[in-house]
């Protein structure tokens, strides 16, 4: 099922997930990791490479090399798109090395470039909460599990849910609270 990332938060755990799953041979999740960050990867290699026809070689080198190396992803060891960007860069570098040295201008030239993403230290700590998030979900009973993932991954309301399963929306609320009143406690426990 595929689901619409509002958040960048989410869109980093969903492509540690497809890294995962890719590095167990998963075409399927290349091929959507491919749809997440492909764009944000040429134009890694488009910056890089100067010339569009040479980025897009390397960004199917690229992908030939995530292919072979995702098992070897650690999420805990790095952002999944810096790992990610790394790759394209370093192949854009060497296509670039293997083609002749590109023009280059000046160190001074070069802007001040602030990068506005959280430090290492808050992805980690952020990929430690989700861990902590997914570990309380699996505790829960099943049917407030199904109700909280439901309602807040897939975006259905208790009412939409209530009639996916032909039950009464009072049960549905009943078991996304009792669900979030656990995950609280849980999560609060760790």
């Amino acid at each position: 099922m595929t689901h619409s990332l509002p958040d960048p938060y989410d869109s980093r755990v969903a492509i540690c997930e497809l890294l995962q799953r890719v590095g167990v041979a998963d075409r399927g999740a290349l091929g959507d990791l491919y749809r997440l960050t492909s764009s944000a990867l040429f134009g890694i290699c488009l910056r890089i490479c100067r010339e569009r026809s040479a980025a897009e070689d390397v960004l199917h080198e690229v992908f030939q090399l995530i292919w072979k190396r995702a098992d070897s992803f650690v999420p805990t060891a790095a952002h999944p798109m810096s790992w990610l960007g790394t790759i394209a860069r370093n192949r854009a570098i060497d296509w670039v090395r293997s083609h002749g040295a590109r023009p280059t201008r000046p160190l001074e030239d070069a802007g001040q470039i602030a990068d506005g993403g959280p430090d290492q230290l808050a992805v980690l700590e952020r990929t430690e909460q989700a861990q902590r998030l997914y570990d309380c979900l699996d505790q829960l009973d099943p049917q407030q599990r199904d109700a909280l993932r439901t309602a807040f991954f897939d975006g259905l309301t208790y009412a939409q849910l209530a009639d996916v399963k032909g039950i009464a929306e009072s049960t549905v609320r009943s078991w996304a609270r009792r669900g979030l009143h656990r995950l609280r406690g849980c999560v609060d426990d760790r």
